[in-house]
């Protein structure tokens, strides 16, 4: 009996010691596994969809992150974009180049400046490079570019940018010009590109040139509903000149060739209320259509801050515009992310930068990020918008360069930032954004505390990285 017990208790204990030691390989493996996780943050989690999503790009012009009400704007009505901002993720902590052009290359290629901005590339991007249409056009979706283009090249550089339907403004570069657009063709009686000619004159007299994009965009819609599509909508508005829309009386008299400065201040709300009437008009349609649920709306509301001539009341405080500035006001812009069905309404505080949306498209549309791009600098962020577990992005940087009209001497700006701290390089300062959004106080080394130093430590580590 003792002996039966006795070898009982030795099967016993070798069972349990086994079971022990496949439990510290469980655990070993497990800590493992998350530790390479964290390494792959780069290629998707495993989810599938039975069908190729819509995407819609929407990129607005001057329009900082005091504008919508969702954010805490006051002075503007934006029913239709807080309505979008309510059923999707709303990301606070998006930041742009200070204008447009070095915005756009950012966020077409998903690539720093540095790599594709020269000293002639205001509204010049170099038909060597390739962009998010390129990518998706590859995978079989169809293009459509809507909008402001400012590029350069018109039709060829339209296609080759990976763009099969377009009706734009600002094909061109002008010689001598800032970025081609004298401001009086973008709205009444507007200058359209089509199928590598301009409208004719008596198709758009006395026409809203907004509408006729969404028009274009509309039909565009219809006619792809039966398969995945990608549209990149860059309306111009609520760039200068400030002036009616048809919602306002003055529009009917209204002559758009009649020199005016930027003091029509007055018709920027107008023109924030029509914006967002043209964001209502494309929910509206993919909501009628059933189209919705299929389609992926990624919305910047500006390319870079406001028009410094606008001031807005923000949560209680008067904020003037920072377009042109590379303080928080000039490059913080609002973003929303909508999918219903697929996406949790919610706040989102990582930070994103515009070469971050190439990679993210990418891993929503679920296609291998490009090889044949060269360096990408983005970072997707399609998992945090789809709930998996994510790294995000834990510090952003710019290369800004204006050379608006050429070469005008002056060595780039190149910032690098985290939720709190910016640290410029060239000497030109650190700043905790947080305390102080204007920039306003260096933070010296003398003064700085530990949390500071690190801080700085680190993002000077990423500035030196892309030199």
């Amino acid at each position: 009996m003792v002996a039966k017990q006795s070898n009982w208790l030795i099967r016993s204990f070798k069972v349990i010691s086994k079971l022990s030691i496949f439990g510290i390989i469980i655990i070993v493996s497990s800590v493992g596994c998350k530790k390479d996780y964290t390494k792959l943050v780069e290629k998707p989690p495993v989810y599938s969809y039975d069908y190729k999503p819509n995407i819609i790009v929407i990129l607005g012009d001057d329009v900082g992150y005091e504008i919508p009400n969702y954010t805490g704007g006051e002075s503007y009505s934006t029913p239709n974009i807080d309505q979008l901002a309510s059923q999707g993720m709303r990301f606070s902590r998006c930041h742009s180049a200070p204008l447009c052009s070095p915005s756009r290359f950012m966020l077409l290629t998903g690539k720093y400046n540095q790599r594709n901005y020269y000293t002639d590339s205001w509204g010049d991007l170099d038909r060597s490079q390739l962009t998010i249409a390129n990518m998706l056009k590859s995978a079989g979706y169809a293009t459509c570019a809507v909008g402001k283009w400012q590029l350069n090249g018109g039709d060829t550089s339209l296609h080759d940018f990976g763009f099969d339907s377009y009706r734009v403004t600002n094909p061109f570069k002008l010689s001598g010009s800032e970025d081609g657009e004298s401001g009086i063709s973008l709205y009444k009686n507007p200058l359209i590109y089509q199928d590598a000619d301009y409208l004719p004159e008596d198709s758009t007299r006395n026409r809203y040139g907004e509408d006729m994009m969404v028009d274009y965009m509309s039909r565009f819609i219809d006619n792809n509903k039966d398969k995945p599509f990608f549209i990149y909508w860059a309306p111009n508005l609520c760039h200068a000149p400030f002036c009616p829309t048809p919602d306002d009386p003055e529009f009917a008299t209204w002559d758009p060739a009649k020199p005016r400065e930027l003091a029509d201040t007055m018709f920027y709300p107008s023109m924030v209320k029509y914006y967002d009437k043209e964001v209502g008009r494309l929910m509206e349609q993919l909501r009628t259509t059933g189209l919705d649920k299929k389609t992926i709306v990624i919305h910047i509301l500006g390319d870079n801050g406001t028009e410094s001539d606008i001031n807005s009341l923000y949560k209680g405080e008067i904020i003037p515009g920072g377009k042109g500035k590379a303080i928080e006001n000039g490059i913080h812009v609002p973003l929303i992310v909508s999918w219903p069905g697929h996406i949790t309404p919610s706040e989102n505080r990582n930070l994103v930068d515009f070469v971050d949306f190439l990679p993210t498209i990418a891993g929503l549309a679920t296609i291998p990020k490009p090889t044949n791009f060269g360096i990408l600098d983005g970072i997707s962020f399609h998992q945090q918008v789809l709930g998996f577990n994510y790294s995000p992005r834990q510090a952003g940087y710019c290369y800004y360069d204006v050379n608006r009209k050429g070469d005008d001497g002056k060595i780039a700006t190149i910032w690098a930032l985290d939720t709190m701290y910016k640290l410029y390089d060239h000497k030109r300062g650190f700043y905790n954004t947080v305390s102080d959004p204007y920039e306003n106080t260096k933070l010296r080394n003398e003064n700085s505390n530990a949390a500071d130093d690190a801080a700085r430590s680190r993002l000077q580590d990423l500035i030196d990285s892309y030199k």
